[in-house]
């Protein structure tokens, strides 16, 4: 059984680090300027013909503010890459998109038309955790190279495709999400006890619900779920979940509500002062474009964007691969990046490097599997920190951050409070290969049997 410690010995064990502190690890290593464009010189003869990608986000819908940045994200990657040429200076990579509003069974059937009828040699996006688990095994039976940007789950990978080939994901597993909202919100108000929670009724919020409670008991002990809400995904009123949450009176309240559901969900929450009556943790505040939360946003709250990446963290210059892209994307789009926007973006520019990694070996236009094997365990410096693909899993990781919201006078939206973004190694977090062993890995299961409880 694992031991008792303090909290504060617990975080340190962690690696836990806030604000300034944090910033500073990327001013450690920088990457020469314009790392994305540097030259390259392939070897043998290459194809002149298009590199055609599916990319699937929400493009109507609640889930728009979400989903939109992801194409944006992929589209200005795309237009990098192909000022030089296009994939080994000679393949530009043309994108067919699709709307992932249409539907679970839909979207399978449209990866089928993009593979089958449009000839994709790639299928990246995909923002919903309901979905990957359905599309990764058709891309596993299609024999299509996928990069799948978000669809968090845990699930795809320890259940719907626990030994895949073609299939990636490039964002922070899930799991990261419900727990790095615990870290803060048991730094923050060490004395919580009452729970409530309001999730979205379909996988995301089932598991963002287990990861913060099993995180949550081992960092604050006694904890007593008081109230819980589950709002279909897509639902735009919420006055009797918040209702309900109010009158159970809970010390705080966590919410993984996403995209154009949140906002609706925080809008409302302030007729009833819900923000005066509790403290308000979240994995999805500052998930949509920065521009659709108001001022009118309470301070405060931990603002989670998925454990992932913030368009002002780290700040100034300590990481210059987000620097340019930041300026790059704001030039070519007139908005700030998200982290669906850094997500597709990284993983054009990560296909690339396996491309071109994959010719200097062989030669030539490399086929899948020279690409695959150049994918997996591939280290990026990403706009979101270095990325690296597990071989095992085919599953990215980088370091998680969360942050909490602060309403600054150089913005007219909510930013976060750069003096108290938190951040932990993704390992600290994360179940190691092979655990338990015989199984695949799950990342509650080890939480819950190798984190030490606080005392």
């Amino acid at each position: 059984m694992p031991e008792e410690v303090s909290r504060r010995d617990f975080l340190n064990r962690l690696g836990v680090t806030i604000g300034a502190a944090a910033a500073s690890a990327g001013s450690l290593v920088v990457p020469t300027p314009a790392e994305a464009q540097q030259s390259f010189q392939a070897k043998g003869k290459v194809p002149t013909t298009p590199y055609k990608t599916g990319h699937m986000t929400f493009f109507t819908g609640p889930a728009a503010v979400l989903g939109e940045p992801s194409y944006k994200g992929h589209i200005l990657a795309a237009e990098e890459i192909n000022a030089q040429g296009g994939l080994l200076g000679k393949r530009k990579i043309e994108t067919v998109k699709a709307d992932e509003a249409a539907g679970t069974d839909a979207n399978v059937k449209e990866l089928r038309r993009m593979k089958l009828s449009e000839k994709i040699d790639c299928f990246t996006g995909v923002i919903s955790s309901g979905n990957t688990p359905a599309l990764g095994p058709v891309a596993e039976e299609l024999k299509t190279l996928t990069l799948f940007t978000d669809g968090c789950t845990d699930f795809l990978f320890e259940k719907a495709v626990p030994n895949p080939h073609y299939v990636f994901r490039v964002t922070n597993i899930q799991s990261a999400d419900g727990v790095m909202a615990a870290i803060a919100a048991s730094m923050a108000w060490p004395k919580v006890t009452k729970i409530a929670h309001i999730h979205p009724d379909y996988s995301y919020g089932r598991n963002a619900f287990d990861h913060f409670n099993i995180a949550m008991k081992k960092l604050s002990g006694n904890i007593q779920v008081v109230s819980e809400a589950w709002p279909k995904l897509g639902t735009t009123e919420f006055t009797a979940h918040i209702t309900k949450t109010i009158s159970a009176k809970p010390d705080l309240l966590f919410t993984s509500v996403w995209g154009g559901d949140y906002i609706a969900l925080y809008k409302q929450a302030l007729r009833y002062d819900l923000f005066k009556k509790m403290k308000v943790a979240t994995t999805l505040a500052f998930g949509v474009v920065p521009q659709a939360i108001g001022k009118d946003h309470p301070a405060g709250v931990v603002a989670g964007v998925h454990a992932n990446y913030h368009f002002l963290y780290p700040a100034g210059n300590r990481w210059l691969p987000n620097a340019q892209f930041v300026k790059k994307y704001y030039d070519r789009w007139k908005e700030y990046p998200t982290f669906e926007s850094e997500g597709a973006y990284t993983a054009l520019h990560m296909l690339r490097v396996a491309v071109e990694k994959a010719n200097q070996l062989v030669g030539g236009w490399p086929d899948d599997q020279a690409i695959i094997a150049m994918l997996e365990g591939l280290m990026y410096a990403a706009p979101a920190g270095y990325t690296y693909i597990r071989p095992d899993n085919h599953q990215g990781y980088k370091d998680a951050l969360t942050g909490f919201l602060v309403n600054s006078p150089d913005y007219a939206f909510p930013v976060w409070d750069l003096k108290r973004v938190i951040t932990v190694p993704i390992r600290s977090i994360t179940a190691p290969p092979g655990y338990p062993k015989g199984e695949p890995t799950t990342t509650y299961k080890w939480i819950e049997e190798t984190w030490p409880k606080s005392a």
